[in-house]
């Protein structure tokens, strides 16, 4: 069945936001093969791809444009992201739709539109705005960092392009927070443009993937593609009771980042109960800090704990892999105090310190309130 025949009123509405897409290829009969994300969905015409938003009509590939259903100013270490730029602001805009159907989805509100009907409602978030209103926002609200998030921004990579082609010419790092399931082809589009990608390590269970609408092993190509571009990289992996939460398991992730390099951070957060896993308890405190302790034994130089009540972890600050001192304090999103040099060293030691910091320490926020804080003080 075509989904002209389909169609709904929501839908009919975000088709009217879609423009010729760049990643796919034609085919036969009018079919295209879609290689924004890792389904490489082929789709005929008249017919739309596993994300629901990406679509056939009369052999063109249509794809999202010139909306955002979000667009927020906040701080990059809500991504999370902690190793670049703390205690910058990220100017964060996301669309609808997503190429997995996670039970446990914090988004799932925008991200399961056109998939269920519960979420027919979220196209009344939708603004429409061109990219450089989004460039001029940026640059009203003081933001150094543009982000894609709130929907899997894979498959609306043609649009945050377009945005970012304006953010980076006028200086600002721009990121993707990701679930990771890319292809070759994505990447290479993305790379010139992208500064930093957050990737979700969701289970080291290929059916558990499965049953979210992924494979494992597209997304560990990713992770390792991703790296070898030399574009930076935070791992991230929900913790959840029953899950994915047995020592085996977080041990064979961390084993895994850390078998890539183990300067790549890892965020192990805690799963708060959320659209169909309502039922699932929150994860314990001491569950994440096992997880963070996991990683340390694996050999990761980085292992942050999120998700707990702020000022419980000492997982919450970046330290000096070989002296140890604090380097970035944090309490929640906001930095307490930054010690990392304009080059990017640790001012005791003296090694470098991987991510991407800022090249005036004296100017970075803390506190949330934009006072500078002297470099070592």
């Amino acid at each position: 069945m075509s989904f002209e025949k389909e169609i709904t009123s929501s839908a009919r509405f975000l088709d009217e936001r879609t423009m010729p897409g760049t990643l796919y290829d034609h085919m036969p009969n009018d079919t295209v093969r879609c290689y924004a994300c890792g389904h490489r969905c082929l789709i005929k015409e008249g017919m739309r791809g596993i994300c629901k938003v990406r679509f056939n009509k009369e052999g063109i590939l249509r794809v999202p444009w010139g909306y955002v259903a979000g667009l927020a100013a906040d701080p990059i270490e809500k991504k999370p992201f902690f190793h670049i730029l703390p205690g910058a602001d990220a100017l964060t805009f996301g669309m609808l739709g997503c190429d997995f159907h996670c039970q446990f989805c914090q988004n799932w509100f925008s991200s399961q539109v056109l998939r269920e009907p519960a979420c027919d409602t979220s196209v009344g978030n939708v603004r429409d705005i061109s990219a450089q209103q989004i460039q001029a926002y940026a640059s009203q609200t003081g933001a150094q960092i543009m982000a894609s998030s709130y929907n899997e921004p894979l498959i609306t990579s043609e649009w945050a392009v377009e945005i970012f082609k304006l953010g980076t010419q006028t200086g600002l790092k721009c990121v993707y927070i990701s679930n990771g399931n890319a292809t070759p082809e994505v990447l290479a589009y993305l790379h010139p443009y992208l500064s930093a990608i957050k990737i979700d390590l969701k289970t080291m269970q290929d059916k558990q993937y499965r049953q979210l609408g992924g494979i494992l092993q597209n997304v560990l190509d990713t992770i390792q593609q991703v790296y070898k571009t030399g574009l930076w990289i935070e791992v991230v992996t929900l913790v959840i009771p029953g899950f994915n939460d047995s020592s085996s398991e977080l041990m064979e992730a961390a084993r895994f980042i850390a078998s890539i390099s183990p300067d790549i951070p890892w965020h192990v957060t805690a799963f708060h109960p959320d659209f169909r896993m309502a039922s699932i308890p929150p994860t314990p405190a001491k569950t994440i800090l096992r997880a963070a302790e996991i990683g340390e034994e694996a050999g990761l130089k980085f292992v942050y704990a999120g998700n707990l009540r702020w000022g419980d972890s000492e997982y919450e600050h970046t330290r000096c892999p070989q002296c140890r001192k604090v380097l970035v304090e944090r309490y929640g999103y906001s930095i307490q105090n930054y010690h990392i040099t304009s080059q990017g060293t640790c001012p005791k030691c003296g090694i470098v310190i991987p991510g991407i910091w800022h090249k005036e320490p004296g100017d970075v926020r803390l506190y949330g309130s934009g006072t500078p804080h002297p470099l070592g003080k």
